[in-house]
């Protein structure tokens, strides 16, 4: 996901690349390294929307440096894993911070010129959507997005984040980073509001085979949705969405630029996948940003 202005140079994965690149890999063994070549040899394929894999040990943000490859031109379909990230961030600027190998960290570039950019904000939703669909399908875990793309789970009857998505723009590309938390333990949450897939009692933590069916879903929802020049009904995304989407029908306060909170209920998401709440005297009001609390209703 992204980072500082600066972005450092990454180190590279990989089996043999880890002897000069600090502590052993399998000092813990829950925790092996991803395979690099198997992973391209799965995923980047003749005609596929993958045209390059790259993992690296670690780096300040994968999003930073793909971003530096896209000002460079760098084409559609590269994708950076990076075991571990030093100076992550997500949505307003908040860190991001875990064990290395404990999740998925990774950005991919996507160039979609048939579709117009004022659709370009329905890329993150997409994203969202497709891990959501991955980790139920392969994992066997219930994921929610809240509104516009945190990815929510149930642990012990509460709400808590497993992951979040950000896309930003760069060299006329869309960076898309996605944070997922696999295998933190209780004791290395960074908030007592996060989780991780093993803590939601998840069927598969292998990060690989996440990661492959990941990559695949994305690469069919993103082909659906250019084929329908980035509409969200032709594409089916904005269903999609809304069949996942835990903030609706729900009390919500939205913190806006300004400090500025709007109260209310959020009654629906728009065509331009902005989130609609309807206020306590009945008018509507869309937003587009903005940081959302699901307010739970008063005991009667």
């Amino acid at each position: 996901m992204t980072a500082p202005e600066t972005p450092e140079t990454p180190r590279r994965s990989g089996l043999r690349g880890f002897g000069h690149a600090g502590p052993s890999p399998w000092t813990d063994l829950d925790r092996p390294p991803l395979d690099e070549e198997a992973l391209r040899r799965d995923l980047v394929l003749p005609g596929g929307l993958w045209t390059s894999l790259d993992v690296v040990t670690e780096t300040g943000s994968t999003n930073t440096d793909l971003a530096a490859r896209a000002l460079a031109g760098a084409p559609q379909g590269a994708v950076l894993v990076a075991e571990a990230q030093s100076a992550a961030r997500g949505r307003l600027d908040r860190q991001w911070t875990a064990p290395p190998r404990s999740g998925l960290f990774l950005s991919v570039l996507l160039r979609p010129e048939e579709v117009p950019v004022e659709r370009y904000g329905w890329l993150p939703i997409l994203v969202g959507v497709a891990v959501a669909s991955t980790l139920n399908r392969v994992a066997g875990v219930e994921v929610g997005l809240k509104w516009p793309n945190d990815l929510q789970v149930e642990v012990d009857g509460a709400e808590r984040k497993l992951g979040g998505i950000l896309t930003e723009l760069s060299g006329g590309a869309v960076i898309a980073g996605v944070g997922l938390n696999v295998s933190l333990r209780d004791d290395e949450l960074p908030v007592p509001t996060a989780a991780s897939l093993a803590l939601a009692g998840a069927s598969v933590t292998d990060r690989s085979t996440l990661l492959r069916a990941l990559l695949r879903e994305f690469a069919e929802l993103y082909g659906d949705w250019t084929a329908a020049a980035g509409d969200p009904h032709a594409s089916d995304l904005l269903r999609a969405y809304v069949d996942r989407c835990t903030t609706l029908g729900r009390p919500v306060e939205v913190h806006l630029p300004g400090d500025t909170v709007l109260a209310g209920e959020a009654v629906a998401i728009d065509g331009d996948g902005r989130l609609v709440v309807r206020t306590p005297e009945g008018a509507r009001r869309s937003v587009g940003a903005g940081d959302v609390v699901h307010v739970r209703p008063e005991p009667r």
